[in-house]
């Protein structure tokens, strides 16, 4: 499919690079895909989206092949070059247009208002300013635009609570590029003026292993306001 976009190399602006973490999260997200059963989360959290949608941190684009016929276009915003790179590839296989742009999520380089639906997945957990990544996500949605969310939380009894707080003050920002563990999504959400809809707290892979990273939430919420 035509991708509009295929800028990969180092550009001006680009504010993230995690080198490290670029180079192995690309082998264990697949690895996720099926044998922790990602992909079929992926596919639920996609459904029934139409018109046009933004990505926010895409990541290597493993959502693309799950986006539904009904889309017309996806903007996928990524700011790791590697990671980007890897996108760039994945949009080659997706079933509509796909235009992969570098950008932050605290500085969408793209217009207000104009996409029907915004995808948040497992990206809020890593950005560096989350109120004001939200605010731009309002900013770039039209008045009633739909949000999907798919991200890391916290979750477990008091001991697991204690370990991930514990691996966000130490080790696991820096080994998982910039990834927190414990930031409350629903909560930012809501206060950066969404309207929340359905959502479920959930373990990736749902009957796996209770590991730190495990527990995620899912579901939607919309910009106030009419479609214009």
């Amino acid at each position: 499919m035509p991708i509009r976009s295929t800028s990969s190399g180092k550009v001006s602006g680009d504010l993230v690079h995690h080198p490290l973490f670029a180079r192995w999260y690309p082998a264990v997200s697949s690895a996720a895909e099926t044998r922790g059963g990602l992909a079929a989360v992926r596919e639920r959290l996609l459904a029934g989206l139409s018109g046009r949608v933004v990505e926010i941190g895409a990541g290597n684009g493993l959502n693309f092949a799950h986006y539904p016929r009904t889309v017309s276009e996806v903007v996928a915003i990524e700011p790791e070059r590697h990671m980007r790179t890897l996108a760039l590839e994945a949009a080659l296989r997706a079933g509509m247009p796909v235009d992969v742009v570098p950008g932050a999520a605290e500085a969408l380089p793209v217009k207000s208002e104009a996409f029907d639906a915004a995808v948040l997945s497992l990206v809020l957990c890593s950005v560096r300013d989350v109120p004001r990544a939200l605010a731009e996500l309002r900013r770039v949605l039209r008045p009633g635009g739909e949000v999907r969310f798919l991200e890391h939380g916290p979750g477990g009894g008091p001991a697991m609570r204690f370990a991930q707080r514990a691996l966000d003050r130490t080790v696991w920002p820096h080994l998982a590029g910039g990834c927190r563990l414990t930031r409350d999504t629903v909560g930012a959400l809501r206060e950066a003026g969404f309207e929340l809809g359905p959502y479920r707290r959930m373990r990736l892979p749902e009957n796996g292993p209770r590991l730190p990273f495990s527990y995620c939430v899912t579901g939607t919420a919309w910009r106030p306001g009419a479609p214009g």
